[in-house]
């Protein structure tokens, strides 16, 4: 499998382009803030042929290429329903002291074709499976991707803005709710082999593994819920 990704723009939003292998369809995941150019060129490196996004989020710093992106290659956005309106109104959805200062450098506004993630969804795309697990707490509408484990490639885990390598995320800003973060971490990431790879929206990659063991909000939720938080098998 192949899995290309960088970081983007003026948060640092990190990108991913997934495939099978070089020279065939993939999935981009969370195109943000001026992250078109290099997705361009990791499409041109990998010769690869786009055929859908796919959002962990709303927020503009994750969704600011969907349009640009999406009109080159003639693919749809995935989105949870909640977070769709983000796309156009993305000043609602950071507050005024964090949107404003790049709006005017931005275009806003949804691709032609958008089509809305569920929880416990499956989905196949460019030849890859992704389960979709819904997980508010950054926003109402955050989501995760999980790719199960294939031959020795480890499961993986696109977490969004929910765990980081040694952090969560925001819970400040419209939609955000501690209380739903750390339920959608004991539900979604606590059951996850150690072994599964994360790479978040933000920051490195890191394992289920090592954020049970030092992330301080994994452990306050693994603690809180005793034996049940032991790791489960597969996504």
């Amino acid at each position: 499998m192949l899995i290309a990704g960088f970081p983007a723009g003026a948060w640092g939003t990190n990108c991913y382009l997934v495939a099978p292998a070089a020279g065939e369809e993939c999935v981009i995941i969370d195109p943000g803030h001026q992250a078109a150019e290099g997705v361009a060129e990791a499409v041109a490196k990998h010769r690869l042929k786009p055929v859908a996004v796919i959002l962990t989020h709303g927020h503009i710093d994750h969704v600011a290429s969907v349009v640009p992106v999406c009109g080159a290659h003639d693919v749809p956005a995935w989105i949870h329903p909640s977070d769709r309106y983000m796309m156009s109104d993305p000043e609602k959805a950071l507050g005024r002291s964090i949107g404003m200062p790049l709006m005017g450098e931005l275009t806003v506004g949804e691709p032609d074709d958008v089509r809305e993630l569920t929880d416990g969804a499956k989905l196949r795309l460019a030849g890859l499976d992704f389960s979709v697990a819904h997980a508010p707490g950054h926003t109402k509408g955050s989501v995760t991707f999980g790719m199960p484990e294939a031959a020795d490639v480890p499961s993986v885990f696109f977490s969004g803005d929910l765990l980081f390598a040694g952090s969560i995320g925001r819970t400040d800003l419209p939609g955000g709710d501690m209380d739903e973060m750390l339920a959608s971490l004991a539900r979604v990431c606590l059951p996850l082999d150690d072994s599964t790879v994360v790479l978040s929206g933000h920051g490195p990659q890191t394992t289920i593994g090592r954020e049970r063991a030092t992330n301080p909000y994994l452990r306050e939720v693994a603690d809180g819920l005793g034996s049940q938080a032991a790791p489960r098998r597969g996504m």
